[in-house]
């Protein structure tokens, strides 16, 4: 009985690994058959705005205050209680109306140059997520922002070859230049020596605040000449005039349906403006040195081509697409060489709006095979941000953020982040299934998942478990470096003692909503003061991107296959 028993057993246990065994083999075999399957077809193609992920709604929605709050000019329906109107006499000297537009950062200034940029990005951002950013009701907040913008750089272009670029204070420069400095040591020491350089740094600037500008007050109280700087045909300035031109293309196709008839002035200017960029060439920095302390162009070529390509879109005129194929893009593109998409260079954006024109196709558009060089160069920029691309960068921080520079660091991770999500949506509406980074393939989810990242870091999921955003979460930076938001509503200051507030150890006592400050050094780390404008100071296109990056990740929608 004993061994009968015992061979029964054995057997029984032989026929259940047995039947377990087959399971196995057959789970195994249906997952990798669905995996196959997955892998060989492209994901499908999202319809209208689906859910909304209330996060990202909620963020979107502080983000686009902060365009209202640097509004300068004679505000409208203001909804920010701390704000008025201000630089109503901006242009006069000139007899133009310049009052308008938006202020720089925590400034005063207004520099024609990041802030056509701002446009740009905006306008783009309405093109590509209008209807998701109607779904959150923020579509005619950022068209009404964008609009602020637009008019101020119409008025600035009173003639053909003339472009008013800068409304300013007059500022000491020599400090700022010594500090710069001290930021380029930063790039070659180790992470180590972050803390102890920063510590230096604010020295400097508690030391002597006017390191960055002369005055410290609410520009509702500004009383100093607000001289203006041009560029012309003696003074060129081909990089700013076409970032301009690029904006005001751009904005002509978000008007086209609701306004024609300023959509067609926009389109005019925007023409006339690329015309001057392009027949008398020269960089704005060279023709006029004192904007390399701020915003210093390394080249015109991006913008020639960035312009180009939204006139294509604007106008669908050949001729702007042969200059981007011919020489101008032998001459400028510098296809397959990756780079960082931002105020200053337009490449990597260029080459993602072209990959637009090669994904969705164009009867009208010849020289295919210099396009698909952009196309490529645009997968190159992808594969670079994609952690576990063969090709991914390794400038990040231990948690994933994307980190090229310690001033304004957020800058370059969100703007890559929309450029991530845009070409992501590319690949998902034209049914492109897969991305190839050195035998290495990639799906549309992949670039999501990135931009998702880099968002989450922004808005809390971070080791400070901070958010980036001023106004969204818990917490959040309470020392912007902002003028308007230091001073109370009720003080009374000048220009000079207005410096008190600089130097308050009491928080901001009005909160900048919405602004994306500079942000984390590369280890992580952030020291929230006033005088730490490296890291608390916000920016316009700082809000535009992020405005743009939340547009696209609010909820899922296929992207229109013409802006047209």
């Amino acid at each position: 009985m004993g061994e009968k028993s015992g061979s029964k057993g054995w057997c029984g246990w032989f026929l259940a690994f047995i039947v377990l065994g087959a399971v196995v083999l057959a789970v195994f075999f249906t997952v990798r058959s669905k995996i196959h399957k997955s892998d060989s077809g492209p994901d499908p193609v999202p319809g209208p705005p689906g859910a909304i992920a209330k996060n990202y709604a909620d963020a979107l929605k502080v983000a686009t205050q902060f365009l209202d709050i640097q509004k300068a000019g004679k505000l409208e329906d203001n909804q920010i209680t701390w704000r008025g109107d201000s630089a109503l006499d901006d242009g006069s000297e000139a007899k133009l109306d310049l009052s308008k537009g938006m202020y720089d950062a925590g400034d005063h200034m207004k520099f024609g140059f990041p802030m056509a940029f701002t446009a740009t990005v905006l306008s783009w951002a309405i093109l590509e997520y209008g209807d998701q950013m109607k779904a959150v009701d923020q579509l005619e907040p950022v068209q009404g922002s964008l609009k602020w913008i637009t008019d101020f750089l119409v008025n600035a272009h009173p003639t053909d070859n003339v472009l008013y670029i800068q409304v300013k204070f007059h500022f000491f420069p020599a400090v700022r230049s010594v500090s710069s400095y001290i930021y380029g040591l930063h790039m070659s020491l180790p992470n180590a020596m972050y803390l102890m350089l920063t510590d230096l740094e604010l020295f400097l600037r508690v030391g002597s605040p006017k390191a960055d500008h002369s005055c410290w007050e609410r520009p509702e109280d500004m009383k100093e000449a607000r001289p203006l700087t041009q560029v012309n045909t003696s003074a060129p300035g081909t990089d700013v005039a076409a970032e301009t031109a690029a904006a005001l293309a751009s904005a002509s196709l978000v008007f086209r349906s609701s306004d024609s008839a300023y959509s067609a002035t926009l389109l005019k200017h925007a023409k006339q403006l690329f015309t001057f960029a392009d027949k008398y060439r020269g960089s704005y920095s060279v023709s006029i040195p004192e904007v390399q302390t701020f915003y210093n162009s390394t080249g015109y070529g991006d913008e020639l081509l960035w312009a180009a390509s939204w006139l294509f879109h604007a106008t669908r005129d050949k001729s702007y697409m042969e200059y981007v194929t011919g020489k101008n893009g032998e001459d400028f593109a510098d296809w397959g060489s990756p780079t960082w998409f931002s105020w200053d260079n337009k490449l990597a954006g260029a080459q993602v709006l072209l990959s637009r024109v090669s994904f969705f196709g164009s009867k009208d558009v010849s020289n295919s095979n210099v396009l698909d060089k952009y196309r490529e160069s645009a997968e190159a920029v992808m594969c670079g941000l994609l952690p576990k691309s063969p090709t991914a960068t390794t400038s990040r921080t231990h948690s994933g953020l994307v980190w090229i520079s310690q001033w304004n660091a957020l800058q370059h991770p969100v703007a890559s982040a929309f450029l991530a999500v845009i070409y992501s949506d590319y690949m998902l509406s034209s049914r492109v299934a897969k991305l190839s980074c050195n035998g290495r393939d990639f799906r549309p989810s992949d670039l999501r998942k990135f931009a998702l990242s880099q968002a989450d870091f922004v808005l809390g999921n971070n080791p400070l478990k901070m958010s980036f955003l001023v106004g969204y979460g818990d917490k959040y930076p309470q020392y912007v470096h902002h003028r308007g938001a230091s001073i109370p509503t009720d003080a009374t200051t000048g220009c000079k003692d207005g410096f008190k507030w600089l130097e308050s150890e009491q928080p901001n006592p009005n909160v900048a909503m919405g602004a994306l400050v500079g942000g984390p050094f590369l280890n992580e780390s952030f020291v929230d003061s006033r005088n730490n404008s490296m890291q608390t100071e916000p920016s316009t296109y700082n809000s535009a991107v992020i405005v743009g990056l939340l547009s696209a990740l609010v909820t899922t929608s296929s992207v229109a296959q013409s802006f047209t």
